[in-house]
């Protein structure tokens, strides 16, 4: 996983994604995966964009509320 750094505390510690999927670590120790199936495309690729930029990815996911398809 690659770790997320936006400098400010963002509940967010690391993600990673693939073809069709991002999955999430989060302060708490749960892993949340989101899939183009359970979240939509749209939505995926917004929090891909969001993680690499390092800055607003838990506010769109609190915002937004995309399903995870597996929490870990």
């Amino acid at each position: 996983m690659k770790k997320y750094n936006s400098g400010a505390p963002t509940g967010v510690i690391s993600y990673q994604y693939g073809a069709g999927y991002i999955s999430i670590l989060f302060e708490g120790g749960h892993t949340y995966t989101y899939t183009y199936q359970s979240a939509g495309k749209v939505h995926v690729e917004q929090m891909k964009r969001l993680a690499d930029a390092q800055k607003g990815l838990n506010t769109y996911i609190n915002q937004h509320h995309p399903v995870f398809a597996e929490k870990r």
